[in-house]
C-alpha cells in the first residue's frame, strides 16, 4: 500500500511538472474556465429538479467536455475539482478512463464515459464509452467494444500481462436500481489499438463445484448493504465479501448481504483464479473483530478492521 502511495504521489509531481512545462497560459485559463462550468453541469446530473433537467445537463456536460479535451496535452490536465465523474490514469499511463452516472429515476440510472489515449503530440485520441447493458441478454458472458460497453463507474485499475498482451482489470460500481446495487470486475484490453471489454478469464476450476469461466464478474446485492469489493496490494488479490440471502432467497439479488467472509481473485497463468475463502484462520473465542470503540473525547481508539478501507 506505501509503494502504491509513492507512486501515486510521484506521477502526480510529474504530472503537476508536466502541465507548468508543456501548456501555455491562454491553454491553462480556457481549461481553468472549462472546469468552472463543467463543474456546475456535473452536480446537475446527480441533482436536477427532475430527469429532464439531469439529461440536459448531461448533454451540455459531455459536449464541453469534449471541447475541453481537444486542448493540446489535455490528457494531463487533472480536472480535481470535478467529483462526480471518475478520473483513472492507468498503471503504465497508456490512457485514462472517465466515468460517470446519470440518474434518471430510481430505476433508471445510465452511465457514460470516454477512454483518452495518450498521443504523442499532445492532439485527442478518444472513445467514447457507449452504456448497452439495459440490452444485453448475458452482461457476465458479453464481449464488446467501446460501443457495447457494461456501464460502470470505475474506481481502481489493476494491469496484468497474459501471452505479452496487457490486460487491464477494472473495479466499479452500479448503483443499478431502488432495490439493488452492483459491483462490477471489468476486464479492458487493446486490439489492434481498439479497446476491447470483457475476457472469459474470471476460472472457477478450484472451486468445491467448478462452474464455466465467465467474462466479467458482478455482485449485486441488496441497496445500501455496502458489500466490499477492493484490491489488495499486498496480497495481490481482487477480495470481495461473500454474500448470502438475508431471506434465503439467494435468486432475489435485493436480499442479499455480506456474511463476514471474504471470495477473491488471484492473478494466476493469465486468468483471474477464483478463491473460495481468502481467509481460512480460524478466530478464538473472544478475539472476533470489533467496531472501532470510541473514548469520552470522541476519537478513535483502535482499528481492527480485517480489510483495509475500499
Amino acid at each position: 500500500m506505501k509503494k502504491l502511495l509513492f507512486l501515486t504521489l510521484l506521477l502526480t509531481t510529474c504530472l503537476i511538472g508536466f502541465t507548468q512545462q508543456r501548456f501555455s497560459k491562454s491553454d491553462i485559463k480556457f481549461l481553468q474556465k472549462k472546469e468552472d462550468s463543467l463543474k456546475v453541469y456535473s452536480v446537475k446530473l446527480l441533482q436536477g429538479i427532475n430527469d429532464i433537467d439531469r439529461f440536459k445537463a448531461d448533454s451540455s456536460f459531455t459536449r464541453m467536455f469534449v471541447r475541453a479535451l481537444k486542448t493540446t496535452n489535455s490528457f494531463y490536465y487533472p480536472f480535481d475539482s470535478i467529483e462526480s465523474v471518475s478520473k483513472i490514469y492507468a498503471p503504465d499511463s497508456s490512457f485514462r478512463i472517465y466515468t460517470w452516472q446519470m440518474v434518471l429515476n430510481d430505476n433508471v440510472i445510465r452511465h457514460h464515459g470516454a477512454i483518452q489515449m495518450r498521443t504523442e503530440d499532445g492532439s485527442l485520441k478518444l472513445f467514447p464509452l457507449i452504456d448497452k447493458s439495459d440490452i444485453m441478454q448475458d452482461i457476465s458472458d458479453s464481449v464488446g467494444d467501446n460501443k457495447g460497453w457494461v456501464g460502470a463507474v470505475y474506481y481502481r485499475m489493476v494491469e496484468k500481462e497474459k501471452s505479452g498482451q496487457k490486460i487491464y482489470t477494472l473495479l466499479g460500481y452500479d448503483e443499478n436500481n431502488i432495490r439493488s446495487t452492483k459491483k462490477i470486475i471489468e476486464i479492458l484490453q487493446f486490439v489492434y489499438g481498439q479497446p476491447v471489454f470483457g475476457d472469459p478469464i474470471f476460472s472457477f476450476e478450484k472451486d468445491t463445484v467448478a462452474r464455466a469461466p465467465v467474462s466479467r464478474y458482478i455482485m449485486e446485492f441488496k441497496k445500501d448493504a455496502g458489500a466490499r469489493l477492493t484490491y489488495d496490494d499486498d496480497m495481490g488479490m481482487i477480495i470481495f465479501e461473500h454474500l448470502i440471502s438475508e431471506t434465503n432467497e439467494p435468486k432475489k439479488k435485493w436480499t442479499l448481504v455480506g456474511d463476514g467472509d471474504y471470495e477473491g481473485f488471484k492473478w494466476v497463468n493469465g486468468k483471474w483464479l477464483h478463491v473460495e475463502k481468502v481467509f481460512t484462520e480460524v478466530t478464538p473465542d473472544g478475539q472476533a473483530p470489533v467496531p472501532k470503540p470510541v473514548n469520552n473525547t470522541g476519537n478513535l481508539l483502535d482499528d481492527r478492521s480485517p480489510l483495509p478501507k475500499q
